[in-house]
């Protein structure tokens, strides 16, 4: 038989204490059943019925529905690891620091939700340093008596402060990341306000300041950081991440690796870059990474950034340039020269369309058929 009716379970935090919220439409049938529940509530302000957080209650919600109403866990027991190939790590470093006195550590409930949801190192460092600035501006009050409003007022703050919008959506998903993920409240803090994203346009580069880059670039290694980033439409994380093993020769393809969103692509190889690959390698010889820092390290993120803007200097690029300059390049001259937005956005690695959409914007043969006025 199919069930008509359906029950939602919430985690609510009332009083302090984790509870098991009920939410359902009116319906007379549920309310007779819900009401018959022992020690049970309604709240208010999260409008609907509540019971305290234990598992006998739990399975009482089940037995009290079962044939009556579909009862729908997905938020309730909702427990997400964030990227499954991400390698495990361990947070010491963070536990083991030496703290000034009176400064608020990050709570080791929160380092240890981190780690089971192998979120990315670079994730971890931020969450942390933006979680700990936020506990340690509130010093006389524990974490469970903040509310909403004080934290519209630390937001505030920091946008007086000039904090971008982004750090500041940095700073609120550190926020949110304790109440709803290592306390379990999802509704905790839902009508926080963000501040809304700025649109800009992608800073883009002519072909021919891309390849004098190249040619002024300060050895072949450096020829081919740049190459890559252009070429294949890299960023700079994918590029430091490459193996040797990941460029195929065969099919004239790069396969990248566990990206952004924990997905793995295949992106385009430059014959004329192969060429230059084939020598970098036979000179010096990576054994893990194509591209590698003293003692077989990988190589650094920094150093890439440096290679990018030493290069658009001698090349006299009358602007700063940075190695995801070069990846808006790649995907706005495919464009100019007439490849598919849908192949585009492949090789970029988009979810959608609409994001690849964005480089309509600045390829000149969006503006080559508008007529010119003054003619």
């Amino acid at each position: 038989m199919e069930l008509r009716k359906t029950v939602t379970l919430k985690h609510l935090l009332i009083d302090q204490k984790k509870c098991i919220g009920i939410q359902f439409n009116s319906d007379k049938v549920l309310n007779a059943l819900v009401e018959n529940l022992p020690n049970v509530s309604w709240s208010g302000e999260f409008a609907m019925y509540y019971l305290p957080n234990l598992k006998s209650n739990l399975d009482l919600i089940f037995k009290t529905f079962q044939g009556v109403a579909w009862v729908n866990g997905n938020y309730f027991f909702q427990e997400k690891v964030v990227n499954d190939n991400n390698p495990v790590i361990k947070l010491d470093k963070y536990r083991k620091r030496k703290l000034e006195n009176g400064y608020k550590a990050c709570p080791e409930s929160y380092l240890l939700k981190l780690e089971l949801n192998r979120y990315s190192a670079n994730t971890v460092k931020n969450y942390v340093s933006s979680f700990e600035s936020f506990i340690n501006h509130f010093k006389d009050k524990e974490l469970s008596e903040i509310d909403e409003q004080d934290i519209r007022k630390y937001l505030q703050l920091l946008i007086k402060d000039g904090l971008s919008n982004s750090q500041v959506n940095l700073t609120i998903n550190s926020i949110k990341f304790y109440y709803e993920t290592v306390l379990g409240m999802p509704n905790r803090f839902y009508s926080i306000e963000r501040p809304r994203k700025k649109k800009t346009l992608p800073k883009v580069l002519s072909k021919k300041e891309v390849l004098r880059m190249i040619d002024c670039a300060g050895n072949i290694k450096h020829r081919c950081v740049i190459g890559l980033l252009y070429s294949s439409g890299l960023r700079r994380s994918e590029l430091l991440e490459l193996r040797t093993t990941d460029i195929d020769s065969e099919r004239m393809v790069i396969n990248v690796r566990g990206a952004k969103g924990n997905k793995d692509r295949v992106t385009v190889l430059s014959p004329k870059l192969l060429a230059d690959l084939r020598s970098y390698y036979r000179e010096h010889r990576p054994e893990k990474y194509l591209f590698e820092g003293p003692k077989g390290s990988k190589y650094s993120a920094s150093s890439v950034l440096k290679i990018v803007k030493r290069a658009a200097v001698r090349a006299n690029v009358n602007q700063i340039v940075t190695p995801h300059m070069l990846r808006h390049s790649f995907a706005t001259h495919l464009l100019e020269e007439g490849t598919d937005l849908r192949h585009i956005q492949l090789l970029l690695g988009h979810n959608s369309t609409k994001t690849t959409e964005i480089y309509t914007h600045v390829a000149n043969k969006t503006f080559g058929k508008i007529k010119d006025l003054l003619s």
